[in-house]
């Protein structure tokens, strides 16, 4: 964009269309510090990129289209470590190994549903001794469960990576979600030594929800 004969740069609608990437979703990647814009007038606020940022936006583009977390992509852009790069992108490659193996094992489990003809699970109760794992909780609509639950355990895969896991996975579910449509869910990882990471807030398609990562006891 030419301003009295200065060229201040590419707008942030002219660099979308080069892009491919939404001016919401730029103006977000600037607060967030993940792709700046060359210069920002004082006055009106306007944001200027530059041809040279194209490349940059174009691989935080490929790498959002695969799902990479945020961070993630932060750090790979950040890193000239080749090494680094691949660990990085390797570790993405596993969460999603993870979630198609729990998908996986979804279908296999809705097919048994469906066969009328067959025999009915083995039910056993029994008690168990309290054990401490991470944990994701937060509440959430009712026909959000899976889809939260995915989320939760890539979290968690990614906060416990390299602990060894002293149990299988599983969940908590509060009574108000199959009562009332909308409660209380634990996701939990039985790991040593679980991390603490404080607390924090997603939106969601169903709206707010609070969520909250730390060491939770069981049962």
């Amino acid at each position: 964009m030419h301003s009295g004969g200065v060229f201040r740069g590419l707008t942030i609608g002219e660099f979308a269309q080069l892009t491919h990437l939404s001016v919401r979703t730029l103006r977000r990647y600037h607060e967030s510090g993940l792709l700046e814009p060359a210069s920002v007038d004082p006055a009106s606020g306007y944001r200027y990129y530059t041809a040279d940022q194209i490349p940059a936006a174009q691989v935080i583009h490929r790498l959002r289209e695969l799902g990479v977390p945020l961070n993630d992509v932060a750090k790979i852009l950040a890193t000239e470590d080749a090494a680094e790069r691949a660990d990085l992108a390797g570790g993405h490659l596993r969460r999603l190994e993870e979630e198609l193996d729990r998908t996986r094992a979804a279908v296999v489990s809705l097919r048994r549903v469906l066969r009328p003809g067959d025999d009915g699970l083995d039910v056993e109760l029994r008690a168990v001794a309290a054990k401490t794992v991470a944990a994701v909780e937060g509440v959430v609509d009712h026909d959000d469960v899976l889809a939260r639950y995915g989320e939760a355990m890539a979290e968690l895969d990614a906060a416990v990576a390299g602990l060894p896991p002293l149990g299988p996975p599983g969940g908590r579910y509060a009574n108000e979600l199959f009562t009332g449509g909308r409660g209380a869910v634990l996701v939990y990882r039985p790991v040593a030594d679980p991390p603490a990471r404080g607390t924090g807030a997603a939106r969601g398609a169903a709206g707010r929800r609070a969520r909250r990562r730390r060491p939770f006891r069981i049962p």
